[in-house]
């Protein structure tokens, strides 16, 4: 039996990371084979050219060519030989970022994304999609209180991540069975039984 793909999608700072783990975690322990990645990265190309987007300035289409180049790599070494295995794969980001950060927030256009998208990765889409909603403001806030150092995407201004932002909320309404949104701003128990609920919806 085919594994199943979930990924995980927010503004910086909207808490999807903390979640990440949690989640891998509260599915191993449920008797899943479960294989954690993330995106840019994932292998150890894909890591060196998360290194280059995160901290080098480039040309905005040539920022958007390395996200799918890594994510090609991606899916052929890892996401496609685990679901095949009928593991479960959960990705920190996938396309849905890309729509939302170098389209919604970049402004490159969603019809360059949707030819990349469908080169990339033909007809593979996550089984689920649950994107961590919280007002910029307060995804900032987290950001400043993380005390690491930011990125190049982290630094943007607020105006960017206010695009990200409604670029990921027109997303999920346009595929609401897909992609599920959480209130990021809940407490830490009340979004976890979301999770937990949300999960059982496709095991």
């Amino acid at each position: 039996m085919r594994g199943k793909f979930i990924t995980l999608e927010g503004i910086d700072g909207a808490g999807k990371s903390t979640h990440h783990g949690w989640l891998v975690e509260f599915l191993k322990e449920r008797g899943k084979c479960v294989v954690a990645t993330r995106e840019p990265g994932g292998t150890a190309l894909g890591e060196a050219l998360r290194e280059l987007l995160l901290q080098t300035p480039m040309h905005l289409e040539t920022e958007a060519l390395l996200m799918f180049a890594a994510r090609r790599e991606h899916i052929d070494k890892v996401i496609e030989p685990a679901l095949q295995r009928g593991d479960w794969v959960i990705s920190d980001r996938f396309t849905d970022a890309s729509f939302a950060y170098q389209g919604g927030g970049r402004g490159l256009s969603q019809e360059k994304l949707a030819i990349l998208e469908h080169w990339v990765q033909e007809q593979l889409q996550p089984d689920l999609t649950l994107l961590f909603d919280a007002p910029v403001s307060v995804a900032q806030q987290r950001l400043a209180n993380a005390g690491h150092p930011l990125d190049r995407f982290e630094k943007e201004k607020l105006d960017f991540f206010e695009r990200v932002r409604t670029a990921y909320l027109e997303r999920a309404a346009r595929e609401p069975r897909r992609i599920i949104q959480i209130n990021a701003e809940c407490s830490l128990s009340n979004i976890r039984l979301t999770l937990e609920q949300t999960i059982a919806s496709i095991c």
